[in-house]
């Protein structure tokens, strides 16, 4: 402990060494590319192994053949090119991503198995979704016309997913136009329709009646395409909600996506299939200070220490994803329980409450992920922030550093 600092009768700094590791750290660093950075000690620890174990248990808990393992969006923050070798490495037969430019990057890393393009790009992307060898998803009649236009320029077929609109009203063909869309695509030479595809809207209430009414509409579309002469060897339905939940909905592919980094549409819905939390994300104590009870934390001084007590600052902020609205809300782990954050979040730095913990600089601090006995969850994120765990772990901010552990390097 050292002297206060001039000017502050009351506020003491705790020492300790910043760049302490722990057993489990120095076995982190031993099997990822660089293990927690030195500089600035914040990272996202990622379980490749997980992510191959979710992969393998959802596929032997559908009822389909086949598993398209969604990876857009970063993989939902965990990291797409890693997250996709380990879902392949899981048993996934096909990957899906929601942009172009995420399949022409796995493709550039070297993965050669089948992309799913879920949503149907500007007509200028063709080229290049031709040339990454990407299946697109086509809806609009004006997509369709451009893809059949650019086959039949470069003499080629294209291969195409159609998607219909069940319900859910957000892309895809609506249901008026199902006979149209499937007599277009049966009788164009330059375009083959290799895959029929929905999406629920509510598979995350499983007892919904509106689960059932999607059901019923999909399987109407394709005894349709079906009598129309057009049978597509993939057929797709089951988000993660319905691969846990609704094997009738599996067909050929079940298609999950937040399954695969081992977190549950809703609470207690994975049932006996034994996922397990891909992503811990981390920190260390910057700076430890014992304050005197009425003296106030951070911007607007929106927290006041009730009694004297030990505070800890934590270099991650809302740059990094610890929104703002996590202000004297959320926990964190800390020395092996759960502690509050308090005051306000700042860009790079926020606060936390240990009380009389006897806390050194350099504690690791878990703000997602178990330490011991404790643990913070992303689902308690999302009670805390009125909102979902898919966001949550894509809301992890690009410049915290993914570290891989089990499974391989990351590249």
């Amino acid at each position: 402990m050292t002297d206060a600092p001039p000017g502050s009768a009351t506020t003491r700094i705790l020492s300790g060494d910043p760049l302490a590791r722990t057993e489990r750290d120095r076995a982190v660093a031993s099997t990822s590319e660089l293990g927690p950075p030195r500089h600035r000690p914040t990272w996202a620890e990622v379980d490749l192994d997980a992510i191959t174990g979710n992969v393998a248990a959802l596929k032997a808990h559908a009822a389909a053949p086949g598993l398209m393992a969604v990876v857009k969006a970063d993989a939902y923050g965990h990291g797409m090119i890693p997250a996709a070798r380990a879902a392949l490495a899981g048993g996934a037969d096909w990957l899906a991503v929601a942009l172009v430019e995420e399949g022409e990057a796995l493709r550039a890393a070297g993965i050669t198995a089948p992309i799913l393009v879920l949503t149907e790009p500007p007509s200028p992307a063709l080229p290049a979704m031709v040339e990454s060898r990407l299946t697109p998803t086509v809806y609009s009649s004006e997509f369709f016309a451009a893809a059949s236009s650019y086959a039949r320029a470069i003499s080629t077929t294209l291969e195409v997913h159609l998607k219909l609109d069940t319900g859910m009203r957000r892309v895809g063909v609506p249901d008026g136009e199902w006979d149209t869309a499937l007599r277009r695509v049966r009788d164009d030479s330059w375009v083959r329709m290799t895959g029929l595809w929905s999406h629920f809207a509510l598979a995350d209430e499983p007892d919904h009646p509106f689960v059932a009414e999607q059901h019923d509409r999909f399987a109407q579309a394709l005894e349709l395409a079906r009598s129309l002469g057009v049978a597509p060897p993939q057929v797709h339905l089951a988000n993660s909600a319905a691969t846990l939940r609704a094997p009738e909905t599996h067909y050929d592919l079940v298609r999950p996506g937040l399954a695969v980094y081992g977190l549950e549409p809703a609470p207690g819905m994975a049932g006996d299939v034994p996922l397990r939390p891909a992503l811990r994300w981390c920190s260390r104590a910057a700076l430890v200070k014992r304050l005197a009870a009425g003296e106030a934390v951070s911007y607007g001084l929106r927290w006041t220490a009730p009694r004297d007590t030990t505070v800890v600052t934590v270099p991650a902020g809302y740059a990094d994803g610890v929104t703002r609205a996590l202000t004297n809300t959320g926990e964190v782990v800390c020395r092996g329980r759960r502690a509050p954050m308090v005051g306000t979040v700042c860009m790079d730095q926020f606060m936390v409450d240990l009380g009389d913990e006897d806390a050194v600089a350099g504690d690791e601090v878990v703000l997602i992920g178990r330490q011991g006995q404790a643990e913070v969850t992303a689902d308690d994120w999302a009670e805390w922030l009125g909102t979902i765990n898919y966001e949550v772990v894509c809301g992890v901010g690009r410049r915290v550093p993914r570290v891989y552990v089990g499974g391989g390097r990351a590249t």
